[in-house]
């Protein structure tokens, strides 16, 4: 009977030393470990970006031309403006209009130069831009081709010629 007893104190000490051991080496690797030197090529913290500007158009002084009506000074129908054409530094240099034909049927693009529209009434969608060209000097433009040389007709001879270098 008491063989029992000190063989129960020998597997009670075992198990504290097994907890204590182990007690330790968590105790070593947590609070030790987790302090780090610092590392001598990390990157600096990176400054925040700063906020976008903002720009606020009054709904009444700013609107979309894409698909907008183009009539002439003497209020003839001249097509409608399908595409904006811009140089390499993004300024805008010509319009595309959708001309003649009747409802896409016939129809063909022609360039003409930005400063040759007016924009005086486009308040609402209804409301057409002028061109200051008249029906003939269009027709006998050449058509408006995607990735071939683009003629732009201007009002008075005062588009300058794109120059490119490669």
């Amino acid at each position: 009977m008491r063989a029992k007893p000190v063989f129960m104190f020998i597997a009670v000490a075992v198990a504290a030393l097994a907890a204590a051991t182990s007690w330790a080496q968590n105790d070593t690797a947590s609070p030790q470990a987790d302090h780090k030197p610092p590392q001598q090529n990390a990157t600096p913290p990176k400054e925040p970006t700063p906020p976008p500007s903002v720009t606020i158009i009054g709904a009444r002084d700013a609107h979309g031309v894409l698909g907008r009506d183009v009539r002439s000074s003497s209020d003839e129908a001249m097509g409608r403006i399908v595409d904006v054409i811009v140089d390499r530094s993004g300024a805008v240099r010509a319009a595309a209009i959708d001309f003649g034909g009747f409802l896409g049927v016939g129809s063909r693009k022609i360039v003409v130069d930005w400063n040759a529209l007016h924009f005086g009434r486009i308040a609402n969608k209804s409301d057409s831009i002028t061109l200051e060209l008249t029906k003939d000097q269009v027709t006998a433009a050449p058509e408006y081709k995607e990735d071939t040389p683009i003629v732009v007709l201007g009002a008075s001879g005062s588009l300058q010629p794109l120059q490119f270098t490669p």
